[in-house]
Formats: C-alpha cells, sequence, structure tokens
C-alpha cells in the first residue's frame, strides 16, 4: 500500500510523517510538496494545490491519499476539490481529510470550506476517512512569547470550554487511520481529553512563568482589530476573532475522548505543551 501525504512540509504534515514511519516503518510513503527539494528522508512529489497539473502525476500508484487541508483562505474547498478530482482520475482508492471539529454542525466561519470540502468527498464516491480535528494546543502557544512579553493574553472566547490538543496527537491520528483500511467510511470527532477555559490556560503559563499573565477577554470586533494591528490580513483576522467567538459557545468543545482511544494513549496536557513553547 501506498500512502501520500499532502502538505507534508507544513507543521501537521512533517509530524504525520514522523508518526507513520514510527508505527511502520517499513510502510511506502510519499511527501507530496511544492519543492521536493526541501525532502531529505522520504521520496518526494512535486504537488502544489494551485497548480492542477501537479495534482493527478503527483498521485499517480497512490492507494491512500492523506489531504491535509491548505492554509490558503483564499480558495481552499476550490483547491481541494481539485485534489479530489484527481484524486478520482488517479484512481485512489481512500481519502483522509483533516475537517474541523463538528463538521456541518460548526458554526465557525472557517468551517464552511471543510464543510464543502466533506460534500466533494462524498460526492466523489472515494472511500473517505474525516478527520474532524479540534484546536491545536499550538494555536495559542504560537504566540505565548510576546503574551508575556505584554503580561497577558487575549482573546474572545469568554469563559468558553475548549478541548485542544497538541498537533502531534491529530499527527499520531492520521498515522493510524492512514495504515488500517478498516477506518475508511467513518468521521471521528478528534479533540483533547480535558476542556480548558483560556483562564485556565493564562493560569498554567502563570504557573510556569512565575509571572501573573491574564486572560484579557475583548469583544469579537476589538479583537479582531487587534489582530489587524499585528499584521494579519483583514479577512483571517475576522476568521480567527469569529472562532474564538464561537468557542465562548461551545464550538470547540467535545467530551467524547474519541481522539485518545483512536491513538491509544491520553492526548498531551496544555502543561506539556505550554512548557515546550516556553
Amino acid at each position: 500500500m501506498t500512502i501520500a501525504i499532502t502538505g507534508a512540509t507544513g507543521a501537521l504534515g512533517q509530524l504525520a510523517l514522523a508518526a507513520l514511519k514510527a508505527r511502520a516503518p517499513q510502510a511506502n510513503v510519499i511527501a507530496l510538496v511544492r519543492d521536493p527539494a526541501k525532502v531529505t528522508d522520504t521520496p518526494a512529489r512535486a504537488f502544489d494545490y494551485t497548480k492542477p497539473d501537479t495534482l493527478a502525476p503527483g498521485l499517480q500508484g497512490v492507494d491512500t491519499l492523506v489531504l491535509i487541508s491548505s492554509n490558503d483562505f483564499n480558495d481552499r474547498a476550490g483547491q481541494h476539490r481539485a485534489v479530489i478530482t484527481a484524486a478520482k482520475a488517479a484512481g485512489v482508492k481512500r481519502i483522509i481529510y483533516t475537517s474541523i471539529l463538528k463538521g456541518d454542525a460548526s458554526p465557525m466561519l472557517m468551517a464552511k470550506d471543510h464543510i464543502a470540502t466533506e460534500a466533494a468527498l462524498n460526492a466523489s464516491g472515494i472511500p473517505a476517512t474525516i478527520l474532524r480535528n479540534g484546536w491545536y494546543t499550538e494555536n495559542y502557544t504560537g504566540s505565548l512569547k510576546a503574551s508575556v512579553e505584554h503580561g497577558a493574553l487575549i482573546g474572545a472566547s469568554a469563559d468558553g470550554r475548549i478541548a485542544s490538543a497538541a498537533r502531534a496527537d491529530y499527527a499520531e491520528a492520521i498515522a493510524v487511520t492512514a495504515l488500517d483500511d478498516a477506518h475508511a467510511g467513518q468521521t471521528y470527532e478528534l479533540a483533547g481529553d480535558t476542556p480548558h477555559t483560556m483562564a485556565d490556560f493564562a493560569a498554567e503559563v502563570s504557573k510556569q512563568t512565575g509571572k501573573t499573565i491574564p486572560f484579557n477577554n475583548l469583544p469579537k470586533d476589538t479583537y479582531a482589530g487587534i489582530l489587524q494591528s499585528f499584521g494579519l490580513p483583514e479577512a483571517f483576522a475576522n476568521i480567527l476573532a469569529d472562532s474564538d467567538d464561537t468557542a465562548a459557545r461551545g464550538s470547540l468543545l467535545d467530551e467524547s475522548h474519541t481522539l485518545s482511544k483512536l491513538i491509544g494513549r491520553p492526548t498531551t496536557p496544555i502543561a506539556t505543551t505550554i512548557k515546550a513553547a516556553l
């Protein structure tokens, strides 16, 4: 069986490759990337979501395709549909897609592209495994240095409970499902074992730094404006602020423990990810 992973040089893709190799060292794995020269330890093929002519050739002989969602918010759904079309033409037997927690029930603006992609997968007739990923804890630790320097975390999630998990936990789920065709046709809601509020998160940061780092909750529009002042494009800033705002009402909460059951171990505590970031 040949497994190919899109976005294999990205943060999640690299971890998924490592998880696959750890679980099945002899597995035939291909990295699908824009620049194959950047991959030195895995067979790599040119593959660019924005260049449809690179897609079908890159998928020749692939049995299982891990479609890691694009990080281009201009036309993610269109890019995903192009990949799915190319996969069907190339005879790919199964697609694993990294979707969003709660899928079509999610109120997030960010969910629209994922909902459209799930619909395209269903229409394609290719057996699919849908990994509906919750929030990565790294979404918060990525800006931790600046938060500590300025003495506060900011956001718009109020006291909403967020079941985040480390990126490596979600990567492990990719490896598990890619290596076993029994997961075909399944949809998994994936999230961390222990939900937290952002006040809980700030308290852990305070504990580890020895400084008082509060969480300052802001109105959604105010938060979006601050994100824009940091240099984020307006559309992306609005998407992030919307994600926080909907988290206040439970969009990032899941207590099924499906992720830990799938990977066979507890998910990574936020304290561990915070420590690594600090």
